[in-house]
């Protein structure tokens, strides 16, 4: 005879327990394992049902069609999609409270209710909250369908009778639930049980789905992990509440590329889409200051132009602060290092801000060369030319290494007006050995400034011997 089992589930990670515990093995966690509904275990040599029926294999080799794809009007949300939205799939957005998901949802179901039937559900605001927000952002007359439910059960027969719509958003998974589990609303296995159900009917009934994530104090989407193995995109909302600019970026696309951000900006009426966030991101840049370095950076397939900002202080401090807004701070203290072991400039002394303007959180080494150009700016006082783009990564023996798809980011850099960039070495030789005849005009009048080692850099910068001097006198005071 079976036997019940009970069963402890951790809500921030999902590990399970054999027994109640304070604090969470798996994730570290305290006060975050919950009891849940007993699971049925069969005895030793019984079987829990039938044999299985036998599947059918096909050869990998064969035609495949694209996928059809319904655009949205809005190109930014349609670029990070990998073109448009795929019938049948599964989309989590996440992000933090109040950074605009509901806000790019709803506007993109107003815009796609134009020719498609556009559902959107809400578990968290009453009907009269979503209308108030539409007629703000002046949509009251778009035919999107609303309904205020929490229970998975009504809201599945609900879109599995009749005529299937086209789109359905979801506002929010945590606030879900299903009577099939013994558990709160937002539990691990309510949003695991819950988004199984939500995208079971997206791919039988062929809508596309959009599911609205919760996020942890650490940015990460609340509940289970495998929420995100179930669904087929996962959206994340990043940005400064207190900035207008918010990034859409795709961390994992099955229909298009991985990484592609859109660009968005934060008005009275609602969310709009950037164009051209080169031209953004660098519009309130002053140059011929020192501390400033213009960095040609990739995110997806699109080339991004933003602005770094380096300060270098004596500090008072027998641990000097170390501050960074949109980078990684370990990288900020390899890149130290390399300059202090490789270049003579020792930073230990002074306090270092780091800053990416525009609320950009770069995430590839190819960033390596501009901090360095910057924090030597900084420490130097003098300006890295207003005309230069930089680019590069640095090794821990202060080589400079290539970075992929240079030519992007040089006719990104050539579009805005640019006239040098300092690139790794091994990227300039390339482009010398190419004929002059089959050289892209749009680059022709940028001229490339080589750098091989990070001493390249430090060169270019008059007043780092006088930096190295007072550094090696005073400790940096």
């Amino acid at each position: 005879m079976a036997k019940s089992v009970k069963s402890f589930v951790c809500q921030s990670c999902g590990a399970a327990a054999p027994r109640w515990a304070g604090k969470c093995e798996s994730c570290g966690e305290w006060n975050t394992i919950v009891e849940e509904a007993p699971r049925e275990v069969l005895p030793k040599g019984v079987s829990g049902g039938k044999g299985g029926r036998k599947i059918e294999f096909v050869a990998l080799k064969g035609q495949t069609a694209p996928p059809p794809r319904r655009t949205t009007n809005i190109g930014e949300l349609d670029r990070v999609c990998g073109g448009g939205l795929v019938a049948g799939s599964a989309i989590l957005v996440g992000g933090d409270p109040g950074i605009g998901k509901s806000t790019l949802l709803l506007q993109a179901t107003a815009q796609l209710a134009a020719n498609a039937t556009c559902v959107y559900i809400t578990g968290e605001e009453s009907i009269d909250q979503v209308r108030l927000r539409a007629a703000r952002l002046g949509m009251a007359t778009a035919a999107v369908q609303l309904a205020a439910a929490t229970n998975v059960r009504d809201i599945v027969a609900s879109l599995e009778a009749g005529r299937p719509p086209d789109v359905v958003v979801i506002d929010s998974i945590q606030t879900m639930y299903s009577d099939a589990a013994d558990s709160a609303p937002g539990t691990v296995t309510q949003v695991r049980t819950c988004a199984h159900e939500l995208i079971r009917a997206a791919k039988k009934r062929g809508f596309t789905l959009f599911l609205v994530g919760h996020v942890t104090k650490e940015g990460t989407l609340a509940g289970p992990r495998v929420l995100e193995h179930m669904v087929d995109t996962v959206l994340y909302f990043e940005g400064d509440r207190g900035h207008q600019f918010r990034i859409l970026r795709a961390v994992k696309n099955r229909f298009g590329p991985t990484d592609e951000i859109g660009v968005f900006e934060m008005t009275d009426a609602g969310l709009n889409q950037v164009l051209n966030p080169s031209a953004l991101f660098l519009a309130e840049r002053r140059g011929n200051v020192s501390g400033s370095c213009v960095f040609a950076g990739i995110e997806g397939t699109r080339p991004v132009l933003v602005e770094i900002q380096a300060l270098v202080a004596p500090s008072s401090l027998g641990t000097p602060r170390r501050a960074v807004v949109g980078w990684d701070l370990g990288r900020l203290n390899m890149i130290m290092a390399v300059l202090d072991a490789r270049a003579g400039l020792a930073f230990g002394g002074h306090d270092i801000y780091l800053n990416v303007a525009g609320g950009l959180r770069i995430q590839e080494p190819a960033a390596d060369l501009a901090v360095a150009a910057a924090l030597v700016s900084a420490a130097t006082g003098e300006p890295v030319p207003a005309d230069a783009v930089v680019f590069g990564e640095i090794g821990l023996s202060g080589e400079v290494r290539a970075v992929t798809q240079r030519d992007l980011r040089l006719k990104e850099a050539a579009k805005l007006g640019f006239r040098q960039a300092w690139v790794p070495r091994s990227a300039a030789k390339a482009s010398q050995k190419k004929d002059p005849s089959t050289k892209d005009s749009s680059t022709k009048d940028l001229v490339l400034k080589e750098m091989g080692h990070v001493q390249d850099v430090v060169s270019r910068f008059s007043g780092a011997g006088n930096f190295q001097a007072s550094t090696s006198r005073g400790g940096g005071h």
